[in-house]
């Protein structure tokens, strides 16, 4: 598939969506509010702001496309009511990781990913706490980092070493239901967690740990587009447990919420080669 994505924009985009994290560090100073959307998942004002500020952007510079944002009641609907499949749609997270924000944590981040053909082509990622934007995707076949706000620097991709090989990225929620099950396929395996599911997948692209292990169906597509565009084009597999792609159509999320009905594994091939088998075999999923 060959990508329409005109890579001037780009460093608007980069700009754009770095100011999003520096105003949410600095809007997370001033005070903030929390409110409960559902069980255990909650969102903040600053979410709220974010996601108008960003979405309302978009819309300017690209008035043809869609714009899913995670916080835009109508972003349901556009996608249920866009049935031609050459739409482009934008997926917008304003922030990826709220239990961090709110908690004064480093591992949230703003996310931004483009979707052509239901395929992820070009990701943005950044971590305000850090100051590093990650982007890339097939689009421009390659993955950058911007760091500080200085020039992109062309990203370091190279599998991992030593004892990031026996590093896994798996949940709490995971790993209590499904922790014991992964540790008899993959031996001598640690596992770890931080907040953002954008900067879990960043992790992997940098061989900090061989896999990033996705079980219990809650993410949704703005939390995946951006993360597995980058992922995709750094050379890394985005499977379910039985090795199939994973999925972006309208019949691969449940339109009401746009989650995965997939699970999913982003991992080295290597891992995927010599694990992904035994994991499946081990682990049972719940219903």
């Amino acid at each position: 598939m060959t990508s329409t994505f005109a890579s001037e924009i780009n460093p608007r985009i980069c700009q754009l969506v770095r100011e999003a994290g520096q105003k949410a560090m600095h809007l997370r100073e001033i005070g903030f509010q929390v409110d409960q959307k559902g069980f255990d998942d909650y969102v903040t004002n600053v979410d709220r702001e974010l996601d108008g500020f960003l979405s309302q952007k978009f819309q300017d510079w690209f008035p043809n496309d869609v714009i899913i944002s995670e916080e835009n009641s109508h972003s349901i609907t556009l996608w249920k009511q866009t049935s031609d499949t050459n739409h482009r749609f934008w997926l917008i997270d304003p922030i990826d990781g709220t239990d961090d924000f709110i908690y004064g944590r480093e591992f949230y981040s703003v996310m931004v990913g483009l979707l052509e053909a239901f395929q992820p082509v070009m990701g943005w990622v950044y971590a305000p706490k850090s100051d590093r934007l990650y982007f890339g995707g097939t689009a421009i076949n390659s993955v950058y980092l911007v760091s500080e706000g200085n020039a992109p620097q062309v990203l370091n991709i190279s599998p991992p070493t030593g004892k990031s090989c026996d590093r896994l990225i798996v949940s709490k929620k995971d790993d209590i239901a499904y922790g014991n099950a992964i540790r008899l396929a993959v031996p001598n395996v640690n596992f770890y967690s931080l907040g953002s599911f954008g900067l879990k997948v960043m992790e992997v692209v940098q061989g900090h740990a061989s896999a990033y292990i996705y079980l219990n169906r809650r993410v949704k597509l703005w939390d995946t587009v951006g993360p597995l565009a980058i992922a995709k084009a750094a050379g890394l597999v985005c499977c379910d447990l039985t090795g199939q792609p994973v999925r972006f159509g309208y019949g691969d999320v449940e339109a009401d919420t746009l989650t995965h009905n997939q699970v999913i594994i982003i991992g080295w091939q290597g891992f995927i080669n010599e694990y992904l088998e035994a994991i499946a075999k081990q682990v049972v999923l719940n219903k």
